[in-house]
């Protein structure tokens, strides 16, 4: 029996991916933290901003909500609900009309039937079980010997399901970046001066979500050196 799953020379791979993740994470909370202190001179609060974004685009169906948090901002699909932080609903931030503009960017996709978050959404199911399976599946694969390689396969393959949903994930947020900019020169809901920082802060969040798809490539390609190497043995 042989069980590579928690430690040996490959763990590099996801030591690696943690500490991209970390430092992605770091950058995104020090960017944000640094345009928070920038106040917008139009007064605007986020979720003002929000409300102009989604009634101007026809979304009045769309509700607006608070939720707990830092950085916890999120839109809903299923319950028609954009959901904006602790840390963004009444700020009237450079960073955090940036971000607020991000979610509406996400209710814009939604109206617009954008293929991309319609297949993420369609992913999650498929990659929650992917999560929840793979490991079992794969130790039950290396139980099992020889006789367990198409256990281990099907094992790869759901564990795989998360890089997809990375891959997806990032035509998404970058999309509904780029929309939330434009609204915000086209609707001057910010300066042409803070146009550019509400950007910077837009383009620390999305290394969030490219750190997160190296990582899980990186996580992938570990499975196939340890298995590999397993069959060649």
């Amino acid at each position: 029996m042989y069980l590579p799953l928690f430690w040996d020379p490959t763990m590099i791979l996801i030591i690696i991916g943690l500490i991209i993740s970390g430092a992605a994470s770091m950058y995104v909370q020090s960017t944000y933290s640094k345009f928070s202190e920038v106040k917008s001179k139009r007064g605007y609060t986020a979720s003002d901003v929000c409300r102009q974004i989604l009634d101007a685009s026809h979304l009045q169906n769309v509700r607006l909500e608070g939720i707990r948090g830092n950085l916890t901002d999120h839109y809903n699909a299923q319950e028609n609900v954009l959901r904006l932080s602790d840390s963004t609903r009444t700020s009237t931030s450079v960073a955090a009309i940036g971000v607020a503009a991000h979610e509406a960017g996400h209710a814009l996709q939604d109206r617009d039937n954008y293929g991309p978050l319609r297949l993420r959404a369609a992913l999650v199911p498929v990659t929650n079980f992917g999560q929840t399976a793979a490991f079992p599946i794969l130790i039950l694969g290396m139980f099992l010997g020889e006789g367990g390689d198409m256990l281990i396969n099907i094992g790869i393959l759901l564990f795989s399901l998360t890089l997809l949903f990375q891959l997806v994930t990032l035509p998404v947020e970058f999309d509904a970046s780029k929309r939330a900019i434009r609204i915000l020169e086209d609707q001057s809901l910010l300066t042409r001066e803070e146009i550019p920082q509400a950007k910077k802060v837009l383009n620390a969040a999305a290394l969030t979500y490219i750190a997160a798809a190296i990582a899980s490539f990186l996580s992938v390609m570990r499975l196939f050196l340890i298995f590999g190497g397993r069959r060649r043995h």
